[in-house]
């Protein structure tokens, strides 16, 4: 926003809003910045339930079965993985810090299992530095994170169908 407050004939003087600071000085957040905050802290209780009370499916896939979710579809039909496969496995065998084993299953799952305390991270961060977290949400360009996370999952993909396969050997749970 551009403002002269010199008067005619003279250099106006330019000022730029800075959210942060407008925010502090009583703007106020909305109600979404909590929702926000509360669902990255809600990441850390899942992976604590993960850590203590799910026991990864020994075939490296499965374990959301033990959440009375279906089993999965694709897997009993054409005994081929679908994208998904192994990664609540490999969530779970993070969360009890079995990070090599969680990589082997399924990478994919990994990440998922790290993006959760990175948003806790980003989350607090920002609320402690007076961010609105939903506005900073809503200003991230999708485009090259979906690139990214689906490139990820395409590569994690085609390698769990090797593992299931038996092109690695057993599988790593």
């Amino acid at each position: 926003m551009v403002e002269d407050r010199r008067g005619p004939g003279t250099t106006p003087e330019i000022q730029v809003d800075d959210p942060p600071r407008l925010e502090r000085e009583g703007a106020g957040r909305q109600a979404e910045h909590w929702l926000v905050l509360l669902g990255a802290f809600s990441g850390i209780v899942l992976l604590a339930v993960f850590a203590f009370l799910v026991e990864p499916d020994q075939r490296g896939f499965g374990t959301h079965e033990k959440l009375g979710l279906p089993s999965c579809k694709m897997m009993e039909w054409f005994h081929v993985p679908c994208p998904g496969c192994g990664v609540t496995t490999s969530v779970a065998l993070a969360a009890r810090g079995r990070v090599w084993d969680s990589i082997r299953n399924q990478p994919f799952g990994l990440i998922v299992a790290l993006s959760i305390p990175l948003a806790v991270a980003w989350a607090v961060r920002g609320h402690f530095r007076g961010r609105d977290l939903y506005r900073d949400l809503n200003a991230v360009r999708l485009g090259p994170w979906a690139i990214w996370l689906g490139a990820a999952l395409a590569i994690s993909w085609a390698y769990k169908i090797a593992l299931v396969l038996g092109a690695f050997g057993r599988p790593a749970v």
